[in-house]
């Protein structure tokens, strides 16, 4: 192939994906949201799609991908409902950013929104942006999480973006060190613990899952809190049933020392009866 073909290649292959971007629906640019009225807005928001297409997203990965997820939903959504925070958490939700590409993480976290169910989240709708995502890698190419993304999501003002690569069992994590910056800067882990300050919490990959901490206190999975909760029950069933037997054996020790005085005080009643009757004899 001559210079002149590669470059012709290269162009057509550009214009290729410039028009398969453009094919994509996007939210309309500030300056368009700005001149809608509010009936124009509803429709705009209305006819925005709330799925992405196989071309936009990766291939399904999996257990090991769904998993990941799902476990770091539950996990969140556990610990911020017993904080009564309100924070909307989102799996492979279609994003809408101004004028911009669609796209849809794994799993993203939205503070200070109401955790109602959504179809799709409009940034220009809602009035803010995302907070923080999470992307869980397991096979693949990792140039879309590991490269792309983090240059997308740090140019949209996302201010933490982590990476679980859970076939490597790695974990990094990216945030941005000012709300002005567009640039990310490697969030350093602390004795394997990486500090997540968008959610006051630490990340840490532990015996093959991502888990998140509290401080001390380990955030558990619906699986771990229903197995905690049927250990906590048998614990109470044998607390009970041990309560129930030191009961049956004080009922009985009770009914003896029942029977006891009730036979004390019959013989006393009958040595009180022979007494008054030697007094009367005595007389």
């Amino acid at each position: 192939m001559t210079g002149l073909a590669a470059r012709l290649t290269l162009t057509g292959m550009a214009r290729d994906e410039q028009e398969r971007e453009d094919a994509f629906p996007r939210a309309p640019s500030r300056e368009q949201w700005a001149r809608m009225s509010e009936e124009e807005r509803v429709r705009v928001v209305e006819s925005l799609p709330g799925e992405v297409t196989w071309d936009e997203m990766a291939m399904p990965e999996g257990d090991l991908h769904s998993q990941a997820k799902m476990g770091a939903l539950q996990a969140l959504k556990g610990y911020f409902s017993r904080q009564r925070r309100r924070v909307y958490l989102g799996t492979e939700l279609p994003v809408y950013y101004p004028a911009e590409r669609r796209f849809a993480p794994d799993l993203l976290a939205v503070l200070d929104a109401e955790a109602h169910p959504r179809n799709k989240w409009v940034v220009s709708q809602e009035g803010k942006g995302l907070d923080w995502v999470l992307e869980v890698h397991v096979g693949g190419d990792r140039k879309k999480d590991a490269e792309y993304n983090v240059k997308r999501y740090a140019r949209l003002g996302i201010p933490e973006y982590f990476i679980y690569d859970r076939a490597r069992q790695r974990l990094e994590g990216h945030r941005l060190p000012s709300s002005e910056a567009r640039e990310y800067v490697p969030i350093t882990p602390e004795q394997g613990r990486y500090g997540s300050e968008v959610l006051g919490l630490e990340l840490q990959v532990e015996e093959g899952r991502l888990r998140f901490w509290a401080g001390h206190a380990l955030l558990l999975e619906y699986e771990e809190l229903i197995a905690r909760m049927q250990e906590m029950m048998v614990g109470l069933q044998r607390r009970a049933d041990e309560e129930a037997r030191q009961l049956e054996q004080a009922e009985r020790r009770l009914a003896d020392e029942t029977r006891r005085r009730e036979e004390l005080e019959h013989r006393l009643a009958e040595s009180q009866a022979e007494l008054e009757r030697l007094r009367q004899r005595g007389g």
